[in-house]
């Protein structure tokens, strides 16, 4: 299957290749290329968060390996939007791909401050391009297209090659009055229908959802409304880049004669980025976190960073008591004004459970007062009625969902099919496609896989590393220091220590301990002047792991160290 690598490498061909390396399958962690004429386009190249099944795992990124090895044949990237899982890779992964980059403004200021916070110092090629703008990277013409979304600035691309014209959405939703940024540009699109597009690459978060999004305008209503109802301090979770829902939450809290704080270091960045750009003009000066106290619990709204439950924000240290300035009491109330991201219900269910033992009232999207009247959270991703209407308008061959788990992305691929597309495939990270008239065809499959970001480093995260932290998690380790003269005769008993199995002050962890020191011994007595390190290293190991399985039931990590004197 690959001979297309010829078909790419011609610089008269019209061939035209797709390949996701990150966000197909996933919510999360964007990452795509188009091949054309011998040279690679990247769009997006965002991060993603681990979660309970990953320890020690709180950023991972795309493995970017396969344009890594041809970064000389990656004319650019692309990024449509400012938000994490569409640009948080950048400062992880632009050393290993050196390319150009080009942006709006809001999702450049956005970036510099991510580099500047992680004391980034190279000099990135980074274009600020103007929201009606039409520029080349490589053979691809770009055209942007400008949608409506949960932040400033969502940008489709209308990707134009000798094969066709391809339009890669990014993040979007139809919102008739968004409240922060410009309009939804139906006529723009209209116009590519008619000029003919080639295939739709596209968003699928909400493929299962019938109906359409709704609007942020609906939400302010609902928010003011809201705080009407409560006489002590108001708490609001919700997304930080959310920047219409900043403003709404400012509104509402106006209208009810409070003042706004904003807590966390991430609404900051946005907040600054968003004034920087001339958006949120119009909103009260929010107080910072250290000001709040001082205001009377009936006359404040805290904004909080962490409405996924994440460890470090602000709202599990609240939940904790671990904030160093904000604490939430009997009678405060706490918004949750976001969606909880699928695999993050438990975590966020123990943070509302937290909350709630600590006599606060959580309202979220489940049980928002009946009266209300209107939704305390809109999605910022198309619904199926939104979708369809999409197609509607481009009118494409081929539909090529992205940016959703299988079941979201098939439910898409469906729902093209439905609206008269005649080809429509759902792709795997590392699928190689070749988007055609005749339809989409998968060339190749190359690898797609994670790191994990570890302070300077990146760790693969099918690697032995996390493999081993696995284990450990699960079963604990021992380590044994083991002590031998130079005809291989054991010199005192072997030092040992178990973490996560026993407990050195307890006296039933002390004879688990005596267990293993005891297998160490008696394995010791075949050792011999011809033994090596390593075989003597393989029997205590052995000897040892035998005793956890018997004893504990478990199969920890063992590492032992043979010291020759």
């Amino acid at each position: 299957m690959t001979d297309w690598l010829d078909r790419f490498t011609d610089p008269e061909g019209d061939d035209l290749f797709f390949l996701p390396l990150g966000g197909s399958g996933e919510i999360g962690m964007n990452m795509n290329l188009y091949g054309h004429r011998g040279r690679w386009l990247m769009v997006d190249c965002g991060v993603t968060f681990g979660g309970e099944s990953m320890p020690g795992v709180e950023v991972i990124t795309p493995d970017p390996g396969f344009i890594e090895d041809r970064r000389h044949l990656l004319a650019g990237l692309v990024l449509t939007h400012a938000h994490e899982d569409h640009l948080g890779a950048v400062q992880y992964l632009w050393r290993r791909l050196r390319c150009p980059i080009w942006a709006t403004p809001f999702a450049a200021s956005v970036l510099r401050r991510k580099l500047a916070e992680a004391d980034f110092h190279d000099d990135i090629d980074l274009t600020v391009v103007p929201l009606d703008a039409r520029f080349d990277v490589g053979p691809f013409d770009i055209e942007l297209v400008h949608l409506t979304h949960s932040i400033p600035e969502p940008m489709a691309l209308a990707i134009r090659t000798r094969a066709g014209t391809v339009f890669h959405t990014g993040d979007w939703k139809i919102d008739p009055t968004p409240l922060v940024g410009g309009d939804f540009e139906t006529e723009k699109l209209r116009r590519l229908g008619d000029g003919g597009v080639l295939a739709v690459i596209g968003d699928s978060t909400n493929a299962m959802r019938d109906g359409e999004s709704g609007s942020e305008a609906d939400v302010r209503a609902a928010l003011t409304s809201l705080f009407s109802r409560y006489h002590q301090r108001i708490a609001v979770g919700c997304f930080a880049s959310n920047i219409a829902r900043l403003e709404s939450i400012a509104h509402a809290a106006k209208a009810n004669g409070r003042d706004v704080a904003l807590i966390g270091r991430s609404l900051w960045r946005m907040y600054e980025a968003a004034r920087e750009n001339g958006y949120l003009a119009d909103c009260p000066a929010f107080l910072r976190e250290d000001e709040a106290g001082y205001v009377p619990r009936d006359r404040i709204v805290l904004i909080c960073t962490g409405s996924q439950g994440e460890p470090r924000a602000a709202l599990s240290r609240i939940a904790n008591d671990d904030h160093p300035h904000i604490v939430l009491e009997k009678g405060d109330t706490i918004v949750f004004s976001s969606r909880t991201i699928p695999g993050n219900e438990r975590t966020v269910l123990q943070l509302h459970n937290q909350l709630v033992a600590l006599g606060v009232e959580v309202v979220h999207d489940g049980n928002v007062p009946a009266d209300l009247g209107g939704p305390i959270h809109v999605s910022g991703h198309p619904c199926r009625g939104e979708l369809a209407r999409m197609y509607q308008w481009l009118r494409p061959r081929i539909a090529v969902p992205v940016h959703g788990e299988m079941q979201h992305m098939t439910a898409h691929a469906a729902l093209a099919k439905d609206c008269q597309v005649p080809h429509a495939l759902v792709p795997s990270n590392g699928h190689v496609l070749r988007l055609g008239r005749d339809g989409p065809e998968l060339v190749d499959e190359v690898h797609a896989g994670r790191f994990s970001v570890e302070g300077e480093r990146l760790v693969p995260l099918d690697g032995g590393v996390l493999k081993t932290r696995g284990r450990m998690l699960w079963n604990g380790a021992v380590m044994a220091t083991v002590v031998v003269d130079r005809r291989g005769r054991l010199v005192g008993d072997p030092r040992l220590s178990a973490p996560g199995l026993a407990d050195d002050e307890s006296a039933d962890d002390g004879s688990i301990l005596a267990a293993f020191t005891e297998a160490a011994v008696e394995s010791a007595r075949g050792f011999g002047k011809g033994d090596d390190e390593a075989r003597i290293e393989e029997a205590v190991r052995r000897a040892i792991r035998r005793v956890a399985k018997n004893r504990l039931g478990k199969r920890p990590e063992v590492r032992v160290h043979v010291v020759r004197i």
